[in-house]
C-alpha cells in the first residue's frame, strides 16, 4: 500500500507542526485550478469519511491585496459548519478568509490524547488556501470555541511562527508542547458556563499565558457556554486592528 504521507510530514504532525506557509498564489502551477469564487466552499479534501473543510471567500476580496485568515475549529462533537459560524456575518466587512476543518474523528486529536491525523490534515488545508490566495502574514489566526479553543491556543502556541493571533472562546485547557513565537492572544468566558467554568478554564488559562509573558486579551461576559455576537465582533476588531 502506498504511503501518501512523506515520513517528514508524519513526524511533523505527531509533534504538532504545520509547514504550510502564506506565499505568493501559483495558479500556473496548479494545473490550471483557478482560486474559488467569492463566497463558502467545501474543499474536497476529505477521505472515504466526508469529513472535509470549508473555505469563505469574503465578497471583498481582491487578489492583488493580501487577506487576514483565521483558521476556525468546531467544538467536540460539532463539523466545519458550526465552526465557521461565529465569525461568518463579519467576514465580508473585514475582508477575512475563514477556513474551518472537520476534526477526524469526535474532537480534535490533542483532545484524544496526541498530535496526528488533525494535524496533517489542516496542514493540508492551509497549502491548499496559501497556494491559491493571498493571505497576510501579519494577520493570520487559529481560532475556535470550546474543543476548539482549547485546540486552537495549543496548535497556535505550538506554532506560534506561522500564527500571529489565537482566537479562544471558551477554552478549557493548553496542551504542554514546545511553544514557538509570540502570538497575540484573545481570550473569552462566560461567567455562567456549565461546561467549563471560568474560574478553572478561561481565567486560569489567561492568568498562566500572562505568566510566560504572552499578551492576552481577556475578556468576560455574562453569559452560558457560547460566543456571543457582540463578543465575536470584539475579537474580529481586536484581530484586524
Amino acid at each position: 500500500m502506498r504511503d501518501a504521507q512523506p515520513p517528514d510530514e508524519r513526524e511533523a504532525a505527531a509533534q504538532g507542526r504545520l509547514l504550510a506557509r502564506p506565499q505568493p498564489p501559483r495558479e500556473s502551477l496548479l494545473a490550471g485550478i483557478p482560486p474559488l469564487a467569492r463566497g463558502l466552499h467545501a474543499l474536497g479534501l476529505s477521505g472515504a469519511d466526508g469529513r472535509d473543510c470549508l473555505l469563505y471567500v469574503p465578497t471583498s476580496y481582491n487578489p492583488e491585496r493580501a487577506s487576514p485568515l483565521v483558521l476556525l475549529l468546531h467544538g467536540a462533537g460539532g463539523a466545519a459548519r458550526g465552526g465557521v459560524a461565529s465569525l461568518l456575518p463579519l467576514a465580508d466587512a473585514a475582508g477575512m478568509l475563514l477556513l474551518a476543518p472537520d476534526a477526524r474523528l469526535q474532537s480534535w486529536d490533542i483532545v484524544m490524547g496526541s498530535y496526528g491525523h488533525d494535524v496533517a490534515f489542516i496542514d493540508r488545508a492551509l497549502t491548499h488556501t496559501f497556494a491559491r490566495y493571498m493571505v497576510d502574514s501579519t494577520h493570520l489566526a487559529a481560532g475556535g470555541f470550546s474543543d476548539g479553543a482549547s485546540y486552537a491556543l495549543s496548535l497556535g502556541l505550538m506554532n506560534g511562527d506561522l500564527f500571529t493571533h489565537l482566537i479562544a472562546f471558551s477554552p478549557g485547557f493548553v496542551a504542554p508542547g514546545e511553544w514557538q513565537g509570540q502570538p497575540h492572544i484573545y481570550i473569552s468566558h462566560g461567567t455562567r458556563d456549565q461546561v467549563l467554568p471560568v474560574n478553572i478554564c478561561g481565567r486560569r488559562i489567561a492568568h498562566m499565558l500572562r505568566g510566560d509573558g504572552y499578551d492576552v486579551n481577556y475578556h468576560e461576559f455574562d453569559g452560558p457556554h457560547t460566543v456571543p455576537p457582540e463578543i465575536a465582533r470584539e475579537a474580529v476588531r481586536w484581530f484586524t486592528s
